[in-house]
């Protein structure tokens, strides 16, 4: 009776839930047939639910009625299977399998489906077209790496409500059909019937939302939100995404490392692994001068360093001229020699991302290198101390403005730590990257741009410049970065109405354009407004790194391609110039 309660239904177990326990014991299963295996009078049925696989047996000469039936049956039949649970005899076990020591006696055997030969077998490791997965998304999903990747996600949703709840947040849904804007990317628009040449769009993220419901007074909120982004895609981003929203009132930043910490630390121990908290820090400056990206992977060394100071003076005139200029000189250590054509292609890679040039030294008995005779002694000993730079080892220099530079050599970073086996899978590194600008400036149109988004709070040691010199502000913003991936970023937020306009007014807008677009958030600003703060955790970047997997289609039910495509249902499709006529609309 209890486990028919648990279960709902005639079934008894789960075919992955059968063990020795269970030997002698009459039961009822359902699911795909995985294999069959004809021995001539004996047939087995390897029978697979979303728990696992069970072997099912039948005897032609026991059971020669359900030994017909089985003959007939074929891969991905789905079966209702009465029998007695029993020990495989001894030298056929698999132990391999959960369930590999027992196997089911068949005494009554029902074909609830047939199926047509699949286009490609619902195993692991396949070696199948994305497209032709995606398009039968439903047999791809049966395959129990795939379902498996479905249950984990579950596990950390339900694992990440019960520890915010207990923490007393509430759960809060906002509208996807919003106001259109724009926060950096590109909207999604829907026309409003109702509303003629009027348009909706799709929330990018429910931000003005969440920090209207600290005016409200809720104080602690969390949402599952989903997210629409027009923007072009990769392996971590999808037209639409799920994030775990949260925001609080009267907290620092401290209480949310310590919240969003203690999450994390559940989310991987239900996924098997244990992690260090608190996490390591590092500011944005720190990320940017040592491993050239404000996302950097822990996992392995190659740190970057700042060679400026030894190149003011230089003979080698590419590198004095670009530090006259107010560039800088950026070198790299691998603790690994390269042969001429290794050393060549990979100069010729780092042109092709946009380098000017790159520069290789070799340590053997003296540093060689094309340009080594243009290096004083004193430049190549500053190098030697600096770099601890040791024989057999090589060393990559780069020069240039210092954002271009540090990019290029992140990437070389990591193109380096990939072809020497450096990056250790069974490793993760958490870390905060904190003290981001607030703003960033765009050479081409000669305007600031929030370098996360507008409502992010200055710093109360910088905030007195934002009349003198914006670009030195700094923001009260985090991001955490697992393994090179940012996997969440948020804010301390702007709550002051004169610190907001004073920001909206930097990034160009207009009096009139603020409160059009954001008017409704200036208003709610003046009827009382918490210091709140939060932050958004891409659930499926997350579930992506736990999981194990390079993309995060492998870790959502039914994505779409690198085109925004769905294989399954032929989305996005064209409609009817009916439908057109009701919404107003008219095809160009």
């Amino acid at each position: 009776m209890k486990e028919k309660k648990v279960l709902l239904t005639e079934r008894t177990h789960f075919c992955g839930d059968l063990g020795l326990s269970d030997v002698g014991r009459e039961v009822k299963v359902y699911g795909w047939v995985h294999r069959r295996r004809d021995h001539g009078g004996v047939i087995f049925l390897d029978l697979r639910d979303r728990t696992g696989l069970i072997q099912l047996v039948v005897d032609r000469e026991e059971n020669p009625e359900e030994f017909i039936k089985a003959e007939k049956i074929r891969p991905e039949y789905v079966l209702e299977v009465e029998g007695l649970v029993r020990k495989r005899p001894a030298g056929t076990e698999n132990p391999n399998l959960p369930t590999g020591e027992v196997e089911v006696k068949i005494k009554k055997l029902t074909v609830l489906s047939v199926s047509k030969t699949p286009p490609f077998e619902i195993e692991d490791d396949i070696n199948v077209e994305e497209s032709v997965r995606l398009k039968y998304r439903y047999l791809d999903l049966r395959r129990p790496s795939m379902i498996g990747n479905l249950i984990l996600r579950h596990r950390i949703t339900s694992e990440i409500r019960d520890y915010l709840n207990r923490y007393q947040f509430i759960e809060v849904e906002t509208p996807y059909l919003t106001k259109s804007t724009p926060e950096g990317a590109r909207d999604y628009l829907v026309p409003a019937r109702l509303n003629p040449g009027r348009f909706y769009a799709l929330a990018q993220s429910p931000q003005l939302f969440k920090q209207i419901l600290m005016v409200a007074g809720v104080e602690r909120y969390y949402q599952f939100a989903r997210c629409f982004r027009d923007e072009d895609l990769r392996r971590d981003r999808q037209p639409e995404h799920t994030q775990v929203d949260i925001e609080m009132s009267f907290v620092s930043k401290e209480d949310i490392f310590e919240l969003v910490e203690g999450l994390m630390e559940r989310a991987f121990t239900v996924s098997g692994y244990r992690i260090k908290v608190p996490f390591k820090r590092l500011t944005y400056e720190e990320a940017m001068l040592r491993y050239g990206t404000d996302k950097p992977d822990l996992r392995y060394g190659l740190e970057i360093s700042d060679l400026t100071e030894i190149f003011t003076e230089s003979d080698f005139r590419v590198f004095r001229d670009v530090v006259a200029l107010g560039g800088c000189v950026r070198g790299l250590k691998a603790e690994a020699s390269f042969s001429r054509s290794q050393l060549d292609e990979i100069t010729e890679w780092a042109k092709g991302q946009g380098a000017r040039g790159l520069v290789w030294l070799v340590q053997e008995d003296e540093i060689k290198s094309p340009v080594a005779k243009f290096f004083s002694e004193i430049e190549k000993e500053e190098l030697k101390k600096r770099l601890d730079f040791r024989r057999g080892q090589t060393v990559f220099l780069m020069a240039g403005r210092e954002t271009e530079v540090a990019e290029l050599m992140g990437l070389l970073r990591a193109k380096l730590a990939d072809e020497l086996g450096l990056i250790r899978t069974d490793e993760y590194q958490l870390i905060w990257v904190t003290d981001f600008p607030l703003f960033g400036y765009d050479e081409e149109t000669k305007t600031y741009f929030s370098f996360h988004h507008p409502f992010t709070r200055p710093t109360i040691e910088t905030v007195s410049l934002l009349d003198r010199d914006p670009l030195k502000v700094k923001a009260e913003a985090y991001d955490l970065v697992v393994n090179g991936v940012e996997v969440a970023g948020g804010s301390l937020r702007i709550y002051q109405p004169e610190v907001q306009k004073k920001v909206f007014s930097l990034l160009g807008l207009s009096n009139e354009e603020a409160q059009r677009k954001f008017g409704f958030l200036l208003e709610a600003f003046e009827y009382g407004v918490p210091p709140h703060g939060g932050i958004a955790i891409g659930l499926d970047r997350l579930v992506m790194i736990l999981a194990g997997r390079k993309t995060i289609r492998d870790v959502i039910a039914f994505p779409k391609t690198q085109s925004a495509y769905c294989p399954l249902t032929g989305a996005p499709d064209e409609v009817d110039d009916e439908q057109l006529k009701e919404l107003h609309l008219k095809k160009r």
